[in-house]
C-alpha cells in the first residue's frame, strides 16, 4: 500500500510541476496521460483504504475501540480540513486536503459496514453522483453560489467553500465519495490472499476497458458526444500544470498570465455525461478510475509479496508511501519557494504552464521525495507531518 501511495504522490508531482499535454511527447505525453486525473483518484482510493486501518481491517471495531477510532478520523477530518483550507488561500484549489477532511467526515458513518456493501454503496455513487451533480450544478447560478459563499466561513476565509467542496470544485464530494468508499470495501478484504488477488487483478483492468472504452466508442458514434469530449479536454486541467491553480507572488507559474484553473466545464451539455475526461467528474470517469486505482494496488501488493528484492531496491519509494502527507505538502511548499531555480528558459517552474517543456522539476521532487523520506526513515517511523496528525489525534483515546 505505501508502494502503491508513492506512485499516486509521483503521479501528482508529475501533473502538477510537469510540461502541460500539448508540450508533453513521446514517452512522456503517455506518462502525462497516465497521470492526469487517475493519480488523485488513486490517492483517494488509498485514503479510504487507510480509514480500514483506523476504523478494524477485516472486522469493525466495536464499542470503546470503535468509537476510539471513529473520534481519531474526525480528529484527522477536521485537521485536514483546516490544513486544506489555508493551503488553497495560497496555492488554489488543486490542494486536495480540504476535500479530504470532508471526505472523512461523510464515510464516518459507513466505518461498521461490510466490503459487499461499500462496493454496492461506491457503485451506487460512481453512477447516480455525477447526475445529481451535473442537475445541481445547473440550478446553481453565480448569485446563488455568491449568496451562499457569503454565509459560508470556509469560503470567508478565502479557501474553497462548503459548496465547492461538495459539488462545484476540483475534487466535489458527490462523485468523489465513490473513491473513499470502494477504497473502504478493499480495506475489508483480504487482498493479502492469492484468490482476492486473482479477482481484482481482472475485476481492476475489466473496469477501466469498460468505462473508458465505452465512453471512446459513445464518442466515435454520437457527434454530440464527442463534441462535449473535445470541449471538455479543452477546458479541463488535462491542458496545464498546477500554475493555473495557484496564487500568490511565490506561486509557480504566471497566473496574471495564464489564469486560475478551472474544473471542467460540464454544465453545457448533459452528452458530457457520457465522456470519460480526467476530473470531469463523469460515471466513466470515475468508474475507469477505480478500475486504475485497484489495478495498481493489486500490482503493487503482489510485486511485495512475491519479489522480495524488489521490497529492498524499492525502500525509497516506499518510504516516500509512509509519509505521503509530508511529501504531498512539501512539494507545494518548496516549489512556490524555488521560483527561478531551474532557469528562465521555460524549463522549470518560472515559465507559464503553456510554455514549460521540461521535465526537470518533477525528477528533482521525485529523486528528492525519495532521498528525504529513506533518510528520515532511518531514524523515525512516521514523517514529519504524520508524527504531528498522530499527536493530535492522541486524546480520542480517552473516549469511553
Amino acid at each position: 500500500m505505501d508502494l502503491a501511495r508513492a506512485l499516486a504522490v509521483f503521479g501528482m508531482y508529475v501533473v502538477h510541476l510537469g510540461p502541460s499535454t500539448s508540450n508533453a511527447s513521446g514517452i512522456g505525453a503517455w506518462v502525462r496521460h497516465l497521470a492526469e486525473g487517475r493519480s488523485s483518484a488513486l490517492f483517494a482510493t488509498l485514503a479510504g483504504f487507510s480509514l480500514m486501518l483506523i476504523a478494524g481491517r477485516l472486522e469493525p471495531k466495536t464499542g470503546v475501540a470503535g468509537r476510539q477510532a471513529k473520534a481519531r478520523i474526525a480528529i484527522r477530518a477536521v485537521i485536514l480540513l483546516v490544513l486544506g483550507t489555508v493551503m488553497i488561500t495560497f496555492y488554489g484549489d488543486v490542494v486536495i486536503l480540504a476535500s479530504y477532511g470532508l471526505f472523512f467526515l461523510l464515510a464516518l458513518p459507513l466505518v461498521r459496514l461490510g466490503a459487499t456493501t461499500l462496493a454496492i454503496i461506491a457503485a451506487a455513487i460512481a453512477v447516480v453522483g455525477p447526475v445529481l451533480a451535473f442537475g445541481l450544478k445547473s440550478l446553481v447560478t453565480e448569485p446563488v453560489k455568491a449568496a451562499i459563499k457569503a454565509y459560508d466561513p470556509l469560503a470567508q476565509l478565502g479557501g474553497a467553500g462548503l459548496l465547492d467542496l461538495l459539488l462545484t470544485g476540483f475534487y466535489p464530494a458527490m462523485p468523489w465519495m465513490a473513491f473513499i468508499i470502494a477504497g473502504m470495501a478493499l480495506g475489508r478484504l483480504d487482498v493479502s490472499s492469492g484468490a482476492v488477488r486473482r479477482r481484482l487483478a481482472v475485476f481492476g483492468p475489466a473496469l477501466a476497458l469498460f468505462a473508458h472504452g465505452a465512453s471512446w466508442l459513445l464518442a466515435q458514434l454520437i457527434g454530440s458526444v464527442r463534441e462535449a469530449s473535445e470541449m471538455q479536454g479543452a477546458r479541463g486541467p488535462g491542458s496545464s500544470g498546477m500554475s493555473k491553480g495557484l496564487k500568490g507572488p511565490g506561486a509557480m507559474g504566471d497566473p496574471s498570465a495564464a489564469g486560475d484553473m478551472m474544473p471542467p466545464d460540464t454544465t453545457g451539455s448533459a452528452w458530457s455525461l457520457l465522456t470519460s475526461g480526467p476530473h470531469s467528474g463523469m460515471p466513466f470517469d470515475i468508474i475507469g478510475c477505480v478500475g486504475v486505482a485497484i489495478t495498481v494496488i493489486v500490482l503493487a501488493t503482489t510485486a511485495i509479496d512475491r519479489l522480495p528484492l524488489l521490497q529492498r531496491l524499492a525502500a525509497p519509494v516506499i518510504a516516500v508511501g509512509t509519509m505521503s502527507l509530508t511529501a504531498y505538502v512539501g512539494h507545494f511548499v518548496l516549489s512556490s519557494q524555488m521560483s527561478g531555480t531551474f532557469g528562465a528558459s521555460g524549463a522549470g517552474v518560472t515559465a507559464g504552464p503553456e510554455s514549460q517543456a521540461s521535465w526537470t522539476p518533477v525528477l528533482v521532487f521525485i529523486l528528492g521525495a525519495m532521498a528525504f523520506a529513506w533518510t528520515w526513515s532511518r531514524f523515525f517511523r512516521k514523517g514529519p507531518l504524520e508524527h504531528l496528525l498522530d499527536l493530535a489525534t492522541k486524546p480520542a483515546k480517552h473516549i469511553r
